[in-house]
């Protein structure tokens, strides 16, 4: 793991409390380093990335993992935000969703998205994934500096 990058949290924006647990279980069987801070909604994923209300003190994250069906702000209008937005379009955001849709994939890499993959429907499956986004996201691309912003 790149040194740069070691404390920079992973973001999780996903409203289902077990994927949540499950992906933070993945993450610590791949031995990451990086802490997974979580979200349950798209308005929480994007006051946290613009350090307001509870998230003041936010890390920039490494990456966001995301997912699409969420209450509030949705997946999508967060990933449509977030791409927009000068400050924070260079955070790479991978979708992590249930939905196999066409139309979700090709509208996820429309709005920016930089990976999209389906959840997998075991909790082995999950861990091989969180292995992939370790090594490529971690460990082999080249990512801004980061670290705190405010």
């Amino acid at each position: 793991m790149k040194t740069s990058e070691a404390l920079a949290p992973i973001l999780m924006a996903d409203d289902d409390g077990d994927d949540r647990m499950m992906a933070a279980k993945a993450l610590k069987m791949n031995r990451v380093e990086s802490p997974l801070v979580t979200v349950a909604d798209g308005e929480e994923l994007l006051q946290y990335l613009r350090c307001q209300g509870p998230f003041q003190d936010a890390l920039k994250p490494c990456f966001v993992l995301l997912d699409l069906n969420m209450p509030k702000v949705d997946g999508r209008e967060a990933l449509k935000a977030i791409k927009n937005d000068p400050d924070l379009r260079k955070i790479p955001v991978v979708i992590l969703t249930t939905s196999q849709a066409e139309e979700d994939i090709l509208k996820g890499y429309n709005l920016g998205a930089n990976s999209y993959i389906t959840k997998p429907v075991t909790f082995e499956g999950l861990v091989q994934v969180m292995q992939s986004l370790k090594r490529y996201w971690l460990e082999v691309v080249e990512l801004p500096q980061g670290g705190a912003h405010g």
